[in-house]
């Protein structure tokens, strides 16, 4: 059955983060869009320097999560400090949750979910640096590859993107409820 999956992000997001989770979703035979609060194109940052452009599927303004059957969110350090401000950007992630669909976050990614309130009580992981702030959004953070809760799909770091993409996969396949 094809799907389709919405991959938030702007500029500054970890290269690999955006494409690894793409290509993988496309080689399911299933669509994946880049979401974002700009038009045209948006620029990765791959490790340690900018990288490629990558063109806007998508913007944030015509995007609805009822279009969607997923939502990945990658990290980088810019990426996700400028969505968690962004109110278009929280309201577009908090409908996932409240259609209950699956959703990855990855490294930093989970920073968005802090400001959208939808970490406590929850069992995730995230890049080491972030774990305090999960913490005291009332998350149980684990030092895991990938850690599944109830739809929500988390992974630490590039590292991870190999079971980070499977799980992911097998959640969208499930398509096991994603409650708040």
């Amino acid at each position: 059955m094809s799907k389709k999956i919405a991959i938030l992000a702007t500029h500054g997001f970890e290269e690999s983060e955006l494409s690894s989770p793409k290509e993988y979703l496309e080689r399911q035979g299933w669509t994946a869009h880049i979401v974002s609060p700009e038009n045209g194109s948006i620029r990765a940052w791959a490790e340690k320097d900018w990288g490629k452009e990558y063109p806007v599927d998508q913007t944030l303004d015509n995007a609805r999560a009822s279009d969607y059957d997923a939502l990945v969110l990658p990290g980088g350090v810019i990426n996700p400090d400028q969505l968690r401000t962004n109110e278009k950007a929280i309201s577009f992630v908090k409908d996932f949750f409240a259609q209950h669909k699956p959703v990855g976050a990855i490294c930093h990614g989970p920073q968005v979910l802090i400001n959208a309130g939808l970490v406590e009580g929850r069992d995730l992981t995230s890049v080491n640096s972030i774990s305090q702030d999960l913490k005291n959004a009332g998350a149980h953070w684990k030092d895991a590859e990938v850690v599944v809760d109830a739809g929500l799909v988390t992974s630490r770091t590039p590292k991870d993107l190999p079971a980070f993409n499977s799980k992911l996969v097998e959640e969208i396949n499930k398509g096991k409820d994603n409650e708040e």
